[in-house]
């Protein structure tokens, strides 16, 4: 009886709340730059170049050596966000997937969840994970996840909305070995400007 009464209680308040929430879609767009580090060098030179495959294997070279790399992102943003009660304050949940590196006829996903809030005057700011492909393209999972941090405001003209978003993403520290000698290395920070539009039903 107590599970049937919880999972009625369960149903009837995701009922509440769905009901409490407005839904947004629409594009994303922007330009990242990465800092010196594998991300970079993956983006220069490819995964050879990171692993020291065959076409390097005759090299000897540090990862991060080749500078910063610039590319665009291209995606589709998903807003929900949660009623404010009337106050200046509204929650907000976004999952944004991206592709990148398309001007360089690469194709390169990666999927961003952010929870935050925003205030009347359409200023927002959130934090949450990000999931990216590349890492796992040259055998580093555990770079593969990383958190963003995120700024901006919401431009509002009658049910349009234009978000336009300062994004961060931290570097992982890093280490790597040439000739039995250990160094250290950064997998590279992303510094994201991003754009993005949607029509409030």
């Amino acid at each position: 009886m107590k599970k049937l009464v919880f999972t009625i209680a369960l149903g009837l308040g995701l009922l509440t709340a769905s009901a409490q929430i407005q839904q947004l879609a629409g594009p994303r767009i922007g330009m990242t730059l990465i800092t010196a580090g594998s991300t970079a060098d993956f983006f220069h030179e490819g995964s050879d170049y990171v692993n020291y495959k065959e076409a390097y294997k005759d090299e000897t070279h540090k990862l991060g050596e080749t500078g910063y790399a610039l590319t665009t992102q291209y995606g589709w943003q998903w807003e929900s966000r949660f009623a404010d009660g009337g106050g200046d304050v509204v929650g907000i949940v976004e999952w944004i997937a991206l592709v990148s590196g398309m001007e360089q006829g690469m194709f390169l996903p990666s999927f961003t969840s952010v929870i935050g809030a925003r205030t009347a005057n359409g200023l927002e700011f959130g934090v949450g994970p990000n999931l990216s492909i590349v890492p796992l393209l040259f055998g580093s999972p555990s770079e593969a996840v990383g958190m963003v941090f995120a700024i901006g405001k919401n431009f509002q003209s009658g049910s349009l909305n234009m978000p336009v978003n300062l994004v961060f993403m931290p570097g992982r520290k890093l280490s790597g070995n040439i000739d039995g000698k250990d160094y250290t290395y950064s997998s590279g920070a992303r510094i994201s400007l991003m754009v993005g539009f949607n029509l409030a039903k």
